[in-house]
């Protein structure tokens, strides 16, 4: 297994240096810090990586503030008060986007919020709590109990809330590949198992967040346009 320091050397060296290629890491909050969010916050920007998954993401951005109006702000349990009727309505919207199940995914998902909510304190509490060292844990119970939230939508989702996260994009998976460290596949738990133990030791080497070693990886191989 490489070490990280090599990888890192290598990503300098395409990115112009070191001092160039911290500008490109990404910037996550603290535990604490989640902890502040609100229900609804959580519940928007998980609706809106759903939407975007597939999608032009601009266009969702620009019709995002129609959604908050539409969807009570995604206070979860306004969300559950609407009506299969009313759903299919927002769903066939104008000045919606016109998709009839991540329509619905908010629903299943504002219910995942409230239920977690109740158990935990809050939503943001239980996302707060999950240990690191066992994120893909996270992404499968995100997958488990909410809806449409699979493959790199739940990841993506907590990158943008601030949740550590590292992601399976095309220059990390390619190079879990080529340096053989996965012989299972990105989906199954097998596989996630193995590439969170190799982000574990990447971490415990280096002190870096997963997030960091993510955009490390990523920056030292491939096309990645960053």
């Amino acid at each position: 297994m490489e070490s990280f320091a090599a990888i890192y050397q290598r990503a300098c060296e395409r990115k112009g240096g070191e001092e160039a290629l911290r500008l490109l890491l990404p910037q996550g909050l603290t535990n604490e810090a989640l902890t502040h969010y609100s229900d609804a916050q959580l519940l928007s920007e998980m609706s809106k990586k759903i939407f975007q998954c597939g999608f032009v993401w601009r266009v969702v951005e620009y019709k995002w503030p129609a959604y908050e109006k539409a969807f009570f702000d995604f206070e979860p349990q306004k969300v559950l008060m609407l009506s299969p009727e009313q759903l299919q309505q927002r769903a066939s919207d104008e000045t919606l986007i016109r998709h009839l199940k991540k329509t619905m995914a908010i629903y299943d998902n504002a219910l995942m919020v409230h239920d977690i909510a109740i158990k935990h304190g809050s939503f943001a509490q239980f996302i707060a709590n999950w240990p690191g060292d066992d994120i893909v844990g996270l992404w499968n119970e995100l997958k488990r109990l909410g809806c449409r939230l699979g493959g790199n939508t739940g990841p993506y989702f907590l990158r943008a809330i601030g949740k550590d996260t590292f992601l399976l994009t095309d220059d990390v998976k390619g190079y879990f590949q080529a340096h053989k460290l996965i012989n299972y596949g990105f989906t199954s738990k097998a596989g996630l198992a193995q590439v969170q133990a190799a982000f574990n030791l990447w971490q415990q080497e280096s002190g870096y967040s997963l997030a960091e070693i993510s955009r490390v990886l990523a920056c030292s191989v491939g096309d990645n346009r960053l």
